[in-house]
């Protein structure tokens, strides 16, 4: 080969390289703007000069599991590597794309491996779950299915439709069949929300139709829709554009209908700057709002478990939400949890590839019994190896939800379901009472403007509850539950009431009708904060001759304690009586004693002693005869006489060392400045 031909053959190869640095740059720039699409066609193109280019796989693959495609992450991740690749965690999104695609045994092994080779404890933890969670899906393929589910082919297309919303005979619905610009990340246009007339799983589809300009969008992804059961409050989530003066990422707008339209969507004040906030779905009765989000850790209700979570936030009669919360490590996991809703019957059903599942996404089931909750996957036919999420149910035994599994039109689609168990049975129960408050006379008199907390037997807040000029409440409870009731208003103690539901409940298999709702009823009285105003401590007995606290005693004092601190700007006295049996000055002297006893007790229990002034007052102050008329003694008298009062001495401002961090959370100030 002469000069010239080398010369010629060099410059070819120097171009070729030349060529092939600049399709990776490219490649690489893409992937880390979220280019998926635009990255996995450049490295292809790399790929096809070299089939075994560890890292043109490995961001192939990368490209996939981040646009949700892991099936076709498989082949790349199998020839993923090199340098400064961590191949520990190629190994795991391997197992996570042979799980999408059915082959079981294969993702164990990888899993395996991962176990026995790797040095990173939290990938092992994760890879000994997932080999866990096969095993779980083993004894799940063992227990009959009653669901069955079919493609709802009249509205899916071979582009998106997903997450399925029924209200008012109208099926609403997220699909990218537009003629949209395309959107970098998968490749395929940007999605609108569509609905249709539906009557139940029969739809028309000559009705289908996109939401109006400004619900949709151009070139902006719409899409995961809920509404309030009235069906008069939206909100959605809506992406970015990928333009500099966009949003970082997804956001939830809220629209109210009014005269005939829906206004203007506006961002609202749960998002989190910089994350993905999506998938909402309202409660039943409207006042609690689910969604998903993958918001860093921030303040100890916010604490995140890895990938997206679910949290839930309260809306107020307002409209304006707060008091967002991370539903937890039972529910979230190291994995993704998403789509949340709840049904009428309060059980929560949500998405997620952490749980033990098939592949990918799977539904999941919360159920709760005697204030504990399980997750149960749903099984097959509803999940598959390929992603399933987005369940919503018109009835308690069918609804619709998505997948993307083999057998579909292509790609995500609507399906819906029937469960057919013949023992299902759902029984709503409900707690309703009323708030009220004594007059002077002791005449109970409706007390409206009261908020009142349903807390579980652990003390957390389940529900809320601001009454209106009927003093009414309603709370969703579960059967064989403790639970505590606490009222607040201002000008009245705060009042912390148990109430229980044991040995309220009914036995399903009793019932004929789907759907059993029974109400509770129950009242809550709150006293009015005046000076000097008595308050009887029902119970707190001593020995005889002794001022020591008794057992049953310090139950009792427990109670006062919790009293002092829900009201911190109380100060009290607290006074001990007696009956009239031996001198009187041996009963001051003896009550005086046990005051002082009671009050070393609450002083012991965290209340500061500038708050508590004891007080003896021997037989002086009878509020009943120790003797009867005849002279004779009068025991039910003198019971009565022996009793441990307390009195409102002071009513001032509340210390702000003593403000509780419960009332107000670091993200409720948060959402609270400048909402």
């Amino acid at each position: 080969m002469n000069f010239f031909m080398r010369l010629r053959v060099f410059m070819v190869v120097a171009a070729l390289f030349l060529m092939s640095c600049g399709i990776e740059k490219k490649a690489n720039k893409a992937f880390f703007l979220g280019k998926y699409q635009n990255s996995i066609d450049l490295y292809k193109k790399v790929v096809a000069k070299n089939q075994n280019n560890g890292k043109a796989n490995f961001f192939i693959a990368e490209s996939y599991r981040l646009s949700n495609r892991p099936k076709e992450a498989e082949a790349y991740y199998a020839k993923a590597g090199g340098k400064g690749i961590d191949g520990d965690s190629v190994k795991f999104f391997y197992a996570q794309s042979l799980k999408a695609n059915g082959k079981y045994a294969e993702a164990r092994n990888q899993l395996q491996e991962i176990i026995k080779g790797s040095t990173n404890t939290a990938l092992k933890d994760r890879a000994q779950a997932d080999i866990n969670g096969l095993a779980y899906i083993e004894k799940l393929e063992e227990k009959e299915s009653y669901y069955r589910v079919k493609n709802l082919e009249l509205i899916n297309t071979p582009s998106s439709e997903y997450n399925p919303v029924f209200l008012n005979n109208e099926l609403y619905f997220t699909s990218s069949r537009g003629n949209d610009k395309i959107y970098e990340a998968t490749g395929t246009p940007f999605t609108d929300i569509y609905k249709v007339a539906s009557r139940g799983a029969i739809v028309d589809v000559a009705t289908i139709a996109a939401l109006p300009q400004g619900i949709n969008t151009s070139s902006i992804n719409d899409g995961c829709i809920t509404f309030s059961p009235d069906g008069k409050t939206m909100v959605f989530a809506k992406g970015n554009s990928g333009k500099r003066k966009s949003t970082e990422d997804v956001d939830l707008y809220i629209s109210r209908f009014r005269n005939g339209a829906w206004s203007e969507p506006i961002m609202i004040n749960i998002n989190e700057p910089g994350a993905w906030d999506s998938s909402p779905a309202f409660s039943p009765d409207g006042r609690t709002l689910y969604f998903a989000s993958n918001r860093k850790s921030r303040g100890r209700n916010q604490i995140s478990y890895g990938g997206t979570d679910i949290y839930s936030a309260q809306m107020d009669t307002r409209g304006r939400f707060s008091r967002v919360r991370n539903l937890g490590p039972e529910i979230n996991t190291a994995g993704n949890e998403l789509f949340p809703y709840v049904a009428e019957d309060a059980k929560l059903y949500f998405a997620s590839d952490g749980h033990p599942g098939y592949g990918g996404l799977d539904l999941f089931v919360v159920k709760r019994a005697e204030g504990k909750t399980a997750i149960e996957n749903l099984g097959q036919p509803v999940n598959s190896s390929g992603d399933d999420f987005g369940i919503f149910l018109f009835r308690p035994d069918r609804g619709f939800f998505t997948s993307n599994r083999e057998g579909g039109k292509g790609d995500d689609d609507i399906y819906t379901f029937v469960n057919e168990d013949p023992n299902l049975k759902v029984v709503n129960y409900y707690l309703q009472g009323i708030t009220y408050t004594q007059d002077k006379e002791g005449k109970l008199q409706i007390l409206p403007n009261t908020k009142v907390n349903l807390m579980d037997a652990k003390g957390d807040i389940m529900q809320d509850y601001v009454t209106g000029d009927d003093g009414k409440f309603l709370f969703r409870v579960y059967e064989n539950e403790d639970y505590t009731m606490v009222g607040e208003t201002d000008g009245y103690l705060i009042k912390r009431q148990p109430y229980t539901t044991r040995g309220r409940g009914v036995d399903p298999s009793t019932l004929k009708d789907l759907i059993t709702n029974i109400t509770l009823d129950t009242t809550l009285v709150l006293d009015k904060i005046e000076l000097n105003k008595i308050f009887v401590l029902e119970n707190i007995y001593y020995n005889f001759n002794r001022a020591d606290i008794r057992e049953d005693a310090a139950k009792e004092l427990d109670k006062l304690v919790q009293l002092l601190i829900d009201n911190p700007e109380i100060k009290i006295e607290l006074g001990s009586h007696t009956d009239s049996v031996d001198t009187d000055a041996f009963n001051l002297d003896l009550s005086q004693r046990r005051a002082e006893s009671a009050v070393r007790y609450i002083v012991q229990n965290g209340i500061a002693p500038d708050r508590l002034v004891a007080k003896g007052y021997g037989e002086s102050k009878p509020i009943a005869r120790n003797t009867n008329p005849d002279g004779s003694d009068n025991p039910v008298g003198r019971q009565k006489n022996r009793r441990t009062e307390f009195k409102i001495l002071e009513v001032g401002v509340i210390p702000k060392s003593l403000e509780s961090d419960e009332s107000i959370d670091e993200e409720d100030k948060y959402f609270n400045e400048g909402n």
